[in-house]
């Protein structure tokens, strides 16, 4: 079956395979269906239309465990001798993976095509091990509340339509798009009752960005009524904060729901999430300073910084981890759960406690990260009981012990791993070097990206802690003989912040803890400008200004690349991050501090908006 054309092709007896890779050939997506799978046709419509377009295969657990010759890893599927995950004999290949199939079936058929059909049950099940054994790694498909059999006989076909015609396709459809496994908060008090939404939201004709901009508009007046900081604007704010939450998670189950994928309509699900936070950040800190509360808006600055830099390392584990198993797939490397070493332990706990989906350390596994439900909860019980400076207080501490859990982990799995994933793609992209970077200081072509990286961002932190009293000069101009005592300490930090970071930028980054180099460079950056602020007295709603809008920047990147989305404008900025540390000093400097970095955030804010915009224009919509 041609996915792409919407055509259905019946293959001949003969040369299966052969006819599979001509089809391969046209280009187009390729449904591949074996002619005794017996199913509901919504679970063949939802392989043809997985929301980023990649190959994915529909699968069953095994009843006793094992058995299968497929085991799942993030949700992808990857060779295992008596797994737990069987193969149903449906296959969607997405354009992209076409060459593999080309491959494949000229492997398969020379060495012996007809015998190999011969022991398979169809042509598909025939050509899948080729397949993976070449580096295909198809995402899963689960059967879950629907129906999916392989039939032999005219009484096992009469059982499993029987079996099909049992159940409410449409109300199995509705439930199936809520995500299998989510956060407690979600999961409980949000996936509860939000199909019930989704299902009007359908019935209206809503589409799932509608539904995300309804979203971001209860977001942005619960953040306009935290700013007014009463009890009962509190609260209500709290209520709103929450309900847009809901409306969050509605507008991807309606995506799911009826299929309605876009990759730009993914994206901007992504932006308008991590703008929504920020924002309510911003009111949280403005209600708080509103009535005289101190610290309010360092906290919130200390919290879009924390949230980035985990979000980056959470996004570049994730690609890690789907490296490993790709690579483990073809037999190389990348399994976390070999060998004996503290990586590998860690792994196969994780992996056994991720089973036991109903146990306490289930849940307690889940909450302790503080994902994103979590978080909305947090601030918006702190927020109605207590206040804005509360809130983000919690924020910070119960975020702070996460990352460090996290990130110790992840470190420790990722050395276990043996594999790389920053080297995979465009490097210099991701690290978002200017042109002083990529130009002159790339040339050092120094080794140990991680390390310099590292080394820049924690001088900065260094520079945030240890800022001497008295050397604030923003009332004065270019004058180095007052500026002396900050210039002092700015200067030597972006020093090694070039030098340490930038000459690592022609390194291969294929290190096992290398996916840490980009979250290391938003650090260095974001610490820079909080330094900067604090020796030249940058008001706060400046600075959170400034860093919003960077954060929006740095999430671009990494969002078109978790979505799939398209990319056909993306052009290198005109200022990476070396640029913009020069330009913050230079600005330090010259005594305009604050007007510098609102002109930085102007400039940066409009070139992500512009280049948003057109692309969404020539990328399509969800």
């Amino acid at each position: 079956m041609s996915a792409g054309a919407s055509r259905v092709i019946r293959l001949g007896d003969s040369d299966m395979l052969g006819q599979i890779g001509e089809l391969a050939r046209s280009g187009e997506p390729l449904l591949l269906c074996a002619d005794d799978l017996v199913a509901h046709p919504s679970l063949l419509w939802t392989l043809a239309t997985e929301p980023a377009g990649r190959s994915t295969a529909l699968v069953v657990a095994t009843e006793s465990g094992d058995g299968g010759d497929l085991r799942e890893d993030r949700g992808r599927l990857v060779p295992a001798a008596d797994g737990p995950t069987r193969f149903l004999g449906a296959l969607f290949v997405s354009a992209a993976d076409l060459p593999l199939v080309i491959r494949a079936t000229e492997t398969a058929r020379s060495a012996g095509g007809t015998d190999l059909l011969t022991r398979a049950p169809s042509a598909v099940d025939a050509l899948l091990p080729v397949l993976l054994d070449a580096g295909l790694v198809p995402l899963a498909t689960r059967v879950r509340l629907l129906r999916a059999e392989r039939v032999h006989d005219d009484a096992g076909l009469a059982a499993a339509l029987a079996s099909v015609a049992e159940v409410d396709e449409d109300k199995a459809l509705l439930r199936l798009a809520v995500k299998e496994k989510d956060d407690f908060f979600t999961t409980y008090a949000v996936s509860s009752w939000s199909p019930l939404v989704t299902k009007l939201c359908a019935r209206l004709r809503l589409t799932p960005s509608g539904v995300t901009a309804v979203s971001v508009l209860f977001t942005v007046v619960a953040a306009l009524l935290f700013w007014q900081a009463s009890r009962s604007a509190l609260v209500a704010g709290a209520v709103l904060l929450y309900l847009g939450f809901v409306l969050d998670c509605v507008d991807g189950q309606l995506a799911r729901y009826t299929r309605n994928f876009g990759a730009f309509g993914g994206w901007l699900d992504t932006m308008a999430d991590r703008f929504k936070e920020y924002i309510v950040y911003a009111g949280l800190a403005a209600g708080a300073d509103r009535i005289g509360l101190s610290f309010a808006w360092p906290m919130a600055i200390a919290a879009i910084l924390l949230q980035t830099v985990r979000h980056m390392t959470d996004t570049w584990y994730g690609a890690l981890h789907d490296e490993a198993a790709a690579r483990q797939a073809v037999g190389t490397a990348g399994n976390a759960d070999a060998g004996g070493g503290m990586g590998a332990r860690l792994s196969r706990a994780s992996n056994k406690v991720q089973a036991d989906t109903g146990s306490i350390a289930y849940w307690l596994k889940r909450i302790v990260v503080l994902p994103i439900g979590e978080r909305w909860a947090l601030l918006a019980v702190a927020a109605a009981v207590f206040d804005g400076r509360v809130a983000l207080a919690a924020l910070l501490g119960w975020g702070a012990l996460a990352f460090a859990y996290t990130l110790g982990l992840r470190s420790l799995r990722s050395v276990s791993m043996r594999v790389g994933v920053l080297s995979t793609v465009d490097t210099s992209r991701h690290r978002d070097d200017g042109r002083l970077v990529r130009g002159t200081l790339s040339a050092a072509n120094l080794p140990h990206p991680l390390l310099g990286a590292a080394v820049a961002a924690l001088a900065a932190l260094a520079l945030v802690a240890l800022r001497p009293e008295g050397t604030s000069f923003a009332a004065g101009g270019f004058d180095l003989v007052r500026a002396g005592g900050a210039a002092l300490w700015l200067l030597p930090v972006l020093v090694v912040a070039l030098l340490g970071a930038g000459g690592t930028a022609r390194a291969a980054h294929d290190g096992p803890l290398d996916w840490l180099v980009p979250a290391a460079l938003r650090a260095l950056e974001y610490l820079l400008v909080v330094a900067v602020a604090m020796i030249c007295d940058v008001p706060p709603p400046v600075v959170f200004a400034l860093l919003l809008v960077l954060a929006l920047h740095h999430y671009d990147l990494t969002a078109r690349m978790e979505k799939g989305a398209p990319d056909p404008h993306a052009k290198r900025a005109l200022l990476g991050w070396d640029g913009r540390v020069v330009l913050l000093v230079f600005f330090a400097l010259a005594g305009v501090a604050a007007p510098g970095e609102l002109l930085l955030a102007v400039v940066v804010g409009v070139q992500f908006l512009t280049g948003a915009v057109t692309d969404w224009r020539s990328g399509g919509s969800r």
